[in-house]
């Protein structure tokens, strides 16, 4: 597994051996011990999450205030545009953001550590997004900053207006929202 650091210290861009041939491919995409020795990341997984979703879908940034989650997150299926901004409020690189394409064809994958929001924005007509959780879904600590916060400034390079749930159209402000210490 070839580990690629990003400009956000902690969350690494993970790309895994692909072994192809005239029949397909086979490639490893959980091994704890291999995460362990190549990467650092020594976490146990309790949740495992599939999201369908369709072109122009923009899901985030989501993030929960307590039973905090790291995320390891990958596209089975399409393409998408997956961000994740830096929320720890005495982080050198608090409000930053980091972008990465994961798709079906590249199969990368991103580890996100716990204090970062989380989304991404489908780039193909859908697209299949499945990741693991280190804490479970608990919707009473759960968070969403406004995808459009000037003050993080996030690029989503939109071809049109993003299709939006409720609770994302609802999003705080980074300054007004909850963040970790």
């Amino acid at each position: 597994m070839n580990i690629v650091e990003t400009s956000l210290p902690g969350v690494l861009i993970l790309e895994p051996r692909v072994f192809a041939d005239e029949r397909g491919f086979f490639l490893e995409t959980y091994n704890q011990r291999v995460l362990a020795e190549t990467a650092g990341i020594d976490e146990s997984f309790v949740q495992d999450n599939h999201s369908r979703s369709a072109r122009n879908v923009l899901r985030g940034l989501h993030y929960q205030i307590k039973q905090a989650q790291g995320k390891l997150v990958r596209a089975i299926s399409g393409s998408v545009m997956d961000v994740c901004v830096d929320i720890r409020r005495t982080s050198p690189s608090f409000a930053r953001w980091v972008s990465v394409e994961l798709s079906a064809e590249n199969k990368r994958m991103v580890w996100i550590p716990r204090g970062f929001a989380h989304g991404f924005l489908v780039k193909t007509e859908y697209a299949e997004v499945l990741y693991k959780t280190t804490d479970y879904w608990a919707p009473a600590h759960e968070r969403t900053i406004a995808w459009n916060d000037p003050d993080i400034a996030i690029n989503w390079h939109l071809n049109a207006e993003p299709v939006l749930s409720a609770k994302d159209s609802a999003g705080a402000r980074l300054r007004d929202a909850e963040v970790f210490e």
